[in-house]
């Protein structure tokens, strides 16, 4: 090695150490004629790059994380604060001197707002286990079909109760796919929730079932008043807290959508969006066909 290489070399590794040190965003610059310095350079830079992109999304995720705790402590707070002040006016009342039927209206408003801090908790957990990868998905022959209607038949009482049109399009014959029956029925159960919630301005509800390749797709419809497009692509986030978006309307803190497309990925699917607003609302969970048989 002649002194020039051995000069270029110590003046990319002084470089290299002084963007370290001071943490910069500077790529090392070397100005030679040598092909193999030139592509060192290069790969280093790369490096360099890879390494600012990891902290960059590193600063995201833990400022999601932070926000993502106080929109949970708060959306905790608030119905705890209402059992609380409903238990203080019944504990100061004392009980027996309550007007008719007005203790039997408290304690349904505290156990209303208790099942809310549930789902809340359950949410927030269950987001956790899976990113953490601590929730186990086991893969089997799932009949989709079957779980769809079953799916259907548990909103069906509140359906009628809102007065929704309700149209189905899932296939006589069984269709199968794989995937965890527990995991898949949560997300229908959430999709479909969302649909009944947010849709309730059209009073229609869709599940259509279909076959696309060596792919299952189920779509969930509403005819609310929708998501503009430029939401669209965030609902999903866990941290999209927007005040008018779908995804704060409905879950309250952002884990509902996020818990659904998160499962899905981990079955190896998908869950995407198509809305136009106020005309009709599409999530379309895309499952890998599990052959009959």
């Amino acid at each position: 090695m002649n002194r020039g290489t051995r000069g270029k070399l110590k003046e990319i590794s002084d470089k290299l150490s002084e963007i370290l040190q001071d943490d910069s965003s500077e790529q090392v610059m070397v100005f030679t004629d040598d092909k193999v310095l030139m592509e060192l350079c290069g790969q280093i830079n790369l490096l360099l790059l890879d390494r600012q992109q990891m902290k960059a999304n590193f600063r995201r995720q833990e400022q999601s994380s932070r926000k993502m705790l106080a929109n949970i402590s708060h959306d905790i707070k608030t119905p705890l604060t209402v059992i609380l002040g409903y238990l203080e006016i019944m504990r100061l009342k004392n009980t027996p001197d309550l007007p008719g039927g007005l203790e039997d209206e408290m304690l349904q408003k505290v156990e209303t707002k208790a099942k809310q801090v549930m789902e809340l908790i359950d949410q927030f957990f269950t987001l956790a286990k899976l990113e953490a990868g601590d929730k186990r998905i086991e893969m089997v022959k799932v009949n989709i079909s079957e779980l769809c209607r079953e799916n259907v038949l548990g909103f069906y009482e509140l359906l009628m109760q809102k007065d929704f049109e309700v149209e189905l399009s899932i296939p006589e014959q069984s269709v199968f796919v794989m995937g965890d029956r527990d995991a898949i029925d949560r997300i229908l159960c959430n999709l479909l929730s969302n649909a009944i919630r947010y849709g309730s301005d059209g009073n229609y509800i869709g599940i259509f079932l279909r076959e696309e390749g060596d792919h299952v797709c189920i779509d969930v419809v509403d005819k609310g008043r929708g998501i503009e497009k430029q939401f669209a692509a965030s609902v999903f986030e866990r941290l999209y807290t927007m005040e008018d978006s779908r995804s704060r309307s409905i879950q309250g803190n952002g884990l509902g959508l996020t818990i659904v497309r998160n499962l899905a990925n981990q079955m190896g699917g998908d869950v995407t969006l198509v809305s136009e607003p106020g005309v009709r609302t599409v999530f379309t969970v895309r499952l890998k066909r599990k052959e009959n048989g």
